[in-house]
């Protein structure tokens, strides 16, 4: 992420072993790594659940960028966060990287909650949640991205049958 802010996208691809695009060191990213780089310095064990690369299938392209905005709460809600570059939108990626993104989810004990909250005018991150239990339960005013509607789904230890059959080889 340092070398993301500094504009140093061959370096940054070198470290992260996957090519990363343009989309990485744009404005709205850079916003994004120094956010992340400050949550970690505040608490390193923040790292594990924030923001990864999204890469889908075997040789490593990279979509955009995912993960959660960090640790469960102390009831259990976690909250999801992801970003497919615009050259790769309206393909399945950020479904496939939801997907991912509920695994992981499940696979922690300490999570009963995921939470998502996308601007009431993202019409394909709204389509995106739908069918994934997600249930509207109120709207907040984020100060970087304005008025965000809530959504959150509990956590099923049991995937429904659809899930495997969906995944596009999403890893985060």
């Amino acid at each position: 992420m340092s070398a993301l802010l500094d504009g140093d996208l061959p370096g940054a691809s070198r470290m992260a072993g996957v090519s990363l695009t343009e989309y990485f060191v744009t404005d709205r990213a850079r916003w994004l790594w120094q956010f992340r780089l400050d949550q970690m310095a505040a608490d390193p064990d923040h790292a594990w659940w924030i923001v990864r690369q999204a890469v889908v299938g075997d040789n490593g392209l990279v979509v955009g960028h995912a993960g959660f905005h960090g640790p469960p709460d102390e009831d259990g809600m976690i909250e999801i966060g992801y970003s497919v570059a615009p050259d790769f939108r309206r393909r399945g990626y950020a479904r496939s990287t939801l997907i991912e993104l509920l695994r992981r989810a499940v696979a922690e004990t300490a999570v009963t909650t995921v939470r998502a909250t996308i601007s009431p005018d993202n019409v394909a991150s709204l389509a995106t949640v739908s069918g994934f239990y997600f249930v509207e339960v109120g709207e907040q005013w984020d100060e970087e991205d304005g008025l965000e509607l809530v959504f959150e789904a509990p956590v099923r230890r049991t995937p429904p049958a659809w899930w495997e059959g969906s995944r596009q080889n999403a890893e985060l």
